[in-house]
C-alpha cells in the first residue's frame, strides 16, 4: 500500500473517532466506548475500512507503551508504603472475590478451566481513565469516596502489573524453543542487566536528568514518549515483552518530583494512540462469533456491575464507613478497563485463549462502560433509591468515618503560580502571616528557591488544565497567577488564561488573582473569571505617589529585609 492510501485511511479513521467521539459526549460515554465501537465497525467484518494493518498494529504497540508507562509512573515505592489500610484491604477484597467468583461463573458457562482463568483476571481491573475523569467532572476528586477509590485503583494497577509479569514469564516459556538453555541465559541475564540498569539510574540519574530536561516542557515530554518506547523495545529485544519494559520505564520516574506533570502531559497522547490499539482490536474480531456470546456476556456484566460494587461496600462497611461512603467508591469499579482487553490479546498471542475469548471480554467492557457511567454520573441519585436495602452494609457506630470528617481536606489557605520574584515575595510574606502557601512553577531553579525557603511546592504549568485540577482546591481562599513576564506572549498572558480556565473547569469557586501589565489583560481575565486583578506597575506607581506626599520620610517595606 502506498504512503499516501496509508495518510487517507489514517485521516479517515481519526474523522470517524472524532464523530463517534461527538456522539458519545451526547450520550455521556467516555472516549474509550467509542474507539471499541469505531474498531468493530472498521474491522474487516463490517465497513472493512482497515488496510493499513502492519502500520496500525505498530501505532497500536506504541500505545500500550505509554499506557503502561504512565501505570508505571503512579508506582512510587513511598506512595505504595503509604497506601492506607482501606486501600489495601478493599483492593485486595476486590480482586480476591471478582477473581474466585468469576472463574467460577465462567466454569458454569462451559469455558475451559485456562479460559475461565484468564477472564477472571482480566474481569478484575477498572478503568482508571473513567473513574479519574468521571469523579474529575463530578468534582469528587478531593472527596473521601474519591480518595478511597484512587487508593484501591492504585492496588489494581499492583495487581496489573503481577499479571504482566506473571504471564510475560508464561509467554516466555510457551513461545521459546523447549530446552534452549541459551534463551533462557540470555533472558535471565538481560533482565537482570534491565532491572540492575533502571535502578542505578533511579538512583543517580532521574532526578538530575528530569531537571535539565523540565526546563523545556516540550523536551519533557519528548523524553517520557521516548524513554517509555525505547525500553519497550528494549524489554522485547531481551525477551519479557514490551509491556514490562513500558512499565519499568514509567517505574523508573515515579519517584521524581516531575512525576505528576509528565503524566497529565502524556494524558491527550494516551487518549490519542488508545485509539489505534481499539483499532486493531476491532479489526481481528471475528463478528460471526460474537452472536453466540451475548448471553454470557450479560451474565459476567451483571457480575461486574452489581458483584464488584456490592464486595466494596460490604468491606468498607465491615472497616467503619457509612454506607454511603461505601456506595459511591464501589460504583467506580463496576467496569473493566483497557487492561483487560490488553490482558486478554497477551493471551491470544500467547495461544492461551482463542478470539472467541476475546471477543466475549470486548462485549463485557462495552456493557460494563457504557452503563457504569450512568451509575457513577446519578450515583447520588442511585444512592436515594437504593439507600433503605443497604442497612445490613453500615456499622451501628462508623467509627473510621467518624473520625476522617475532622481532617481537612487541604493543607492550604493559598496557592500561587509563577515562582519568580513577584510571586516568592507574596509568598513569603503570606507565610510570614501564618497562612499556609503552595506553590507551582515548572522552573525546577525556581522551584529549588522556594523549596529552599521552606515552603512547599509542585512542578506544574498553568497551562495544562488535567494538572491544575487535580490541584488540592477544596479550602483555598485563592489561587495567585503570578506568571514572570518572559513565560508569556508579548500581547496576552496565555498562561494566566488557561489558569483561570482549569481553576473553573475544576469547579474552583474562591478567589483568582491574577497579575497584568495592562489594562486590556486585566479586562480580558475578568471576562473570563477572575476575581482580583493585581497591577505590579501601576501598583507600584501608586505607592511610591503615597510616599512622595509624606511630610517625612518613610522607609519602604522592601528596604526591610524579607
Amino acid at each position: 500500500m502506498s504512503d499516501a492510501s496509508i495518510f487517507y485511511e489514517i485521516a479517515l479513521l481519526v474523522l470517524l473517532a472524532a464523530g463517534l467521539g461527538f456522539l458519545g459526549l451526547i450520550l455521556r460515554q467516555p472516549l474509550i466506548v467509542a474507539f471499541i465501537a469505531l474498531g468493530v465497525v472498521a474491522g474487516p467484518d463490517a465497513l472493512g475500512l482497515v488496510d493499513s494493518t502492519a502500520f496500525i498494529e505498530t501505532l497500536s504497540q506504541i500505545s500500550i507503551a505509554v499506557l503502561l508507562f504512565l501505570v508505571g509512573l503512579k508506582l512510587d515505592v513511598s506512595l505504595v508504603k503509604n497506601l492506607g489500610k482501606v486501600a489495601l484491604a478493599t483492593g485486595l477484597g476486590q480482586v480476591g472475590f471478582t477473581s474466585l467468583f468469576g472463574f467460577l461463573i465462567c466454569l458454569a458457562l462451559g469455558l475451559s478451566p485456562l479460559v475461565s482463568l484468564y477472564i477472571a483476571v482480566a474481569l478484575t481491573f477498572s478503568s482508571t481513565i473513567i473513574i479519574v475523569k468521571l469523579l474529575s467532572d463530578k468534582h469528587e476528586i478531593d472527596a473521601l469516596h474519591g480518595k478511597i477509590a484512587l487508593g484501591f485503583l492504585i492496588v489494581q494497577d499492583i495487581f496489573v502489573v503481577l499479571a504482566m509479569v506473571v504471564l510475560s514469564a508464561v509467554g516466555v516459556g510457551a513461545t521459546g524453543e523447549s530446552g534452549s538453555v541459551t534463551e533462557i541465559l540470555f533472558l535471565l541475564l538481560g533482565g537482570v542487566l534491565t532491572i540492575a540498569f533502571v535502578a542505578v539510574f533511579i538512583r543517580y540519574l532521574a532526578e538530575p536528568l528530569l531537571r535539565h530536561i523540565a526546563r523545556s516542557p516540550e523536551l519533557l515530554v519528548i523524553f517520557a514518549v521516548g524513554w517509555a518506547a525505547g525500553l519497550a523495545a528494549l524489554g522485547d529485544f531481551v525477551g519479557f515483552g514490551k509491556e514490562l519494559g513500558g512499565l519499568l520505564a514509567g517505574v523508573s520516574l515515579a519517584s521524581t518530583q516531575y512525576r505528576e506533570a509528565i503524566g497529565s502531559r502524556l494524558a491527550s497522547l494516551r487518549d490519542f494512540l488508545l485509539l489505534f490499539f481499539f483499532i486493531d482490536l476491532g479489526a481481528g474480531l471475528d463478528l460471526t462469533t460474537l452472536g453466540a456470546q451475548i448471553w454470557p456476556a450479560l451474565i459476567l456484566s451483571l457480575f461486574v456491575l452489581i458483584g464488584n460494587p456490592l464486595i466494596v461496600l460490604a468491606i468498607m462497611g465491615y472497616m467503619g464507613y457509612r454506607k454511603r461512603t461505601g456506595f459511591l467508591a464501589g460504583l467506580t469499579v463496576a467496569q473493566i478497563s483497557e487492561f483487560s482487553l490488553i490482558f486478554m490479546a497477551m493471551g491470544v498471542t500467547i495461544g492461551h485463549v482463542g478470539e472467541d475469548a476475546m471477543g466475549l471480554v470486548t462485549l463485557v467492557g462495552l456493557v460494563t462502560i457504557a452503563l457504569s457511567v450512568y451509575m457513577i454520573t446519578f450515583s447520588h441519585q442511585l444512592y436515594a433509591r437504593l439507600e433503605p436495602l443497604l442497612g445490613w452494609a453500615e456499622r451501628r457506630e462508623p467509627f473510621r468515618e467518624t473520625q476522617e470528617e475532622g481532617k481537612e481536606s487541604s493543607d492550604y489557605d493559598y496557592i500561587i503560580f509563577g515562582l519568580g520574584r513577584y510571586g516568592c515575595r507574596i509568598g513569603s510574606n503570606l507565610r510570614r502571616k501564618g497562612y499556609k502557601v503552595l506553590g507551582v512553577d515548572f522552573d525546577p531553579e525556581a522551584l529549588s528557591h522556594w523549596r529552599g525557603m521552606g515552603m512547599d511546592a509542585h512542578f506544574g504549568d498553568a497551562t495544562d488544565p488535567e494538572f491544575t485540577a487535580h490541584l488540592p482546591l477544596a479550602n483555598v481562599k485563592a489561587v495567585l497567577g503570578a506568571v514572570p513576564r518572559q513565560r508569556m506572549a508579548l500581547t496576552q498572558s496565555e498562561p494566566q488564561m488557561a489558569m483561570v480556565h482549569g481553576l473553573r473547569a475544576a469547579n474552583y469557586q474562591g478567589r483568582i488573582v491574577v497579575s497584568v501589565n495592562n489594562d486590556a489583560e486585566a479586562a480580558a481575565l475578568t471576562r473570563e473569571g477572575a476575581t482580583d486583578i493585581l497591577n505590579p506597575f501601576e501598583d507600584a506607581a501608586s505607592y511610591a505617589i503615597t510616599l512622595l506626599e509624606q511630610e517625612q520620610p518613610v522607609m519602604s517595606a522592601a528596604a526591610h529585609p524579607a
